[in-house]
This record gives C-alpha cells, sequence and structure tokens, in this order.
C-alpha cells in the first residue's frame, strides 16, 4: 500500500471545543484556527454524552456557509460503548472533515472505525489516530499505515504520561520522536504536538513548541483561542530563516550541485529542498 502524500503545507493549529456547545464552535470558527476540533470525549461529561452527538449531528448536517475551517470530530474510545455509534451517525455528513479517534492501539482498531464509517457513505473522512499508551507507541508504524483514510498521527500525552508513570519532559523524549518518525516514514504530516494544559502559561507554551519543531513536530493542538499566535510565532518561519532560505535558494539557481555559501556553510539538494520548503510555507501562510 503506497501512503498518502502528506498536504502542503498541513494545518498548523487545532483547536478543541466541546461538543456539548455548539455556541463556542460556532465562534470557535473565526478565531483564525487552521482547524476546529470539536470534542465529544473528554471535553464533555458523561451525562452530556447523548446531548453532544445530537449537537454535533445536526451542525455538520448544516455547515454555516462561506466558513472554510475544516471541522473534525475528536469521538470516544474505540474499544468503548460510544464510539461506533458516533462514526456511524457522524460520517457522510456534508460538514465532516475528519475523525480522530483516540486511544488507538493497534491497526485494527483503525480498520474497524474506517469500517463503521463507510455504512452510511463509502466517501470517508480523513482518519487521525492518537496514540496515548505504551501499546500504541510500539504500533506507531503500523498504525500509520493501517488504512488510505489514515492521514495523521498524533500524541495523547496526559494518558501517555500517567501510563508510563513520566514525571519529566525527558521522559517524553523516546515516544515524542517516534511518533514523528513512524508519520514521516508512512508518507504522513509531521504530527502536531499535544495541548499545552494552562492557557495563562504563553512563555511556557512558546518554549514547549519550540522545543517540539526541533524534534520534528508541525503545529500543534490548543485548548483556547490565546493559545493560537503563540503556535504560530514559535512554528512558522522567522525573518531570518527565511533570509537563510532566500540566500541558499539563491545560490543554488546560480550554481548546480553541491556548494559553500560565503560564511563557510555547506548546500547540497536536502538542504536546498529544505530551504525551498521553508519559503513556501512562509508564501503560503503571508497568503492566508
Amino acid at each position: 500500500m503506497t501512503p498518502p502524500e502528506p498536504p502542503e503545507p498541513p494545518p498548523l493549529t487545532w483547536l478543541y471545543v466541546p461538543g456539548d456547545r455548539p455556541d463556542v464552535v460556532a465562534k470557535a470558527r473565526g478565531c483564525g484556527a487552521d482547524v476546529i476540533v470539536i470534542d465529544l470525549e473528554d471535553a464533555v461529561a458523561g451525562d452530556r454524552k447523548d446531548y453532544a452527538l445530537r449537537a454535533t449531528a445536526e451542525l455538520l448536517a448544516d455547515p454555516a456557509p462561506g466558513s472554510a475551517t475544516p471541522l473534525h470530530v475528536r469521538v470516544n474510545a474505540l474499544d468503548g460503548p460510544l464510539a461506533e455509534t458516533e462514526i456511524r451517525t457522524l460520517a457522510g455528513l456534508p460538514g465532516l472533515a475528519g475523525l480522530r479517534l483516540p486511544k488507538v492501539q493497534s491497526p485494527a482498531e483503525v480498520r474497524r472505525a474506517a469500517a463503521w464509517a463507510t455504512v452510511r457513505s463509502p466517501a470517508l473522512p480523513a482518519l487521525h489516530a492518537l496514540l496515548e499508551s505504551a501499546l500504541g507507541i510500539e504500533h506507531a508504524f503500523a498504525i500509520a499505515t493501517a488504512h488510505p483514510a489514515l492521514r495523521g498521527l498524533a500524541l495523547g500525552e496526559a494518558d501517555l504520561r500517567a501510563e508510563l508513570g513520566v514525571r519529566d519532559e525527558a521522559g517524553l523524549a523516546w515516544p515524542r520522536s517516534r511518533a514523528v518518525v513512524a508519520a514521516r516514514a508512512a508518507g504522513l504530516a509531521p504530527p502536531p504536538q499535544s495541548v499545552h494544559p494552562d492557557v495563562r502559561d504563553a512563555e511556557g507554551l512558546a518554549l514547549s513548541c519550540a522545543q517540539g519543531r526541533d524534534l520534528g513536530f508541525w503545529g500543534r493542538a490548543a485548548i483556547h483561542p490565546r493559545q493560537l499566535p503563540v503556535i504560530e510565532a514559535a512554528y512558522l518561519p522567522s525573518a531570518a530563516e527565511i533570509e537563510a532560505a532566500e540566500e541558499i535558494v539563491g545560490a543554488a539557481a546560480a550554481e548546480a550541485g553541491a556548494l559553500a555559501l560565503p560564511d563557510g556553510r555547506f548546500v547540497d539538494a536536502a538542504v536546498v529542498a529544505g530551504a525551498r520548503r521553508v519559503l513556501a510555507l512562509a508564501s503560503t501562510r503571508r497568503r492566508g
């Protein structure tokens, strides 16, 4: 099976909103996030699950005209009693762009979710698998290649921390790198980072985003609109990065093959390709 090519560029910001608050969903669509994720799982209390599904189905059945922000839905755990009904209810609705599948531990779970989604319509939404356990991390590449509709991986770090007994950021370095490598090996876009739970901690969010970018992540999930500009500033190319990329691309255009810049930096095809990605991303975000 040939994995799909990732979109260019992939979404940068993913804003979670509670599924039992359709008014909040409506407001969120104008806040500037690349993707709105309607959450039926952690953000919704048990006695509100039925209402959240009904409200979400109603919203997706009649999406707001003129709104280009894609709507994804995070359903409940695939091994629980709610996910099958949620997926069967929502798949095929015109406003649904993607399904986020929590606590995925095996490729079989992705295939089962895809089968549920095709009951109403053969056209599958994009599927995104959330890895939130040690077993999910161990099976990361198999999950990433489980189905053609699988478009991305992401981590659920709160659950992963709890299962692993991790007390420090260093304990998550390997699972994070594993997710990045598995996604790229499968031809998927780089994963977005997990949410930063303190919406008032802009400094901590910025630092964490910088660390995530160094690890190969792209963008981040958010739980409040105030986090979006911090994520964008951390992940978008800086003026210095753009200037350096322009210098590399200009030098490559003037001279074929590997070359050295005046400051001694060595430039080959891989470096030029990276520089072109930086410029393409900067140009796309400016147009957006």
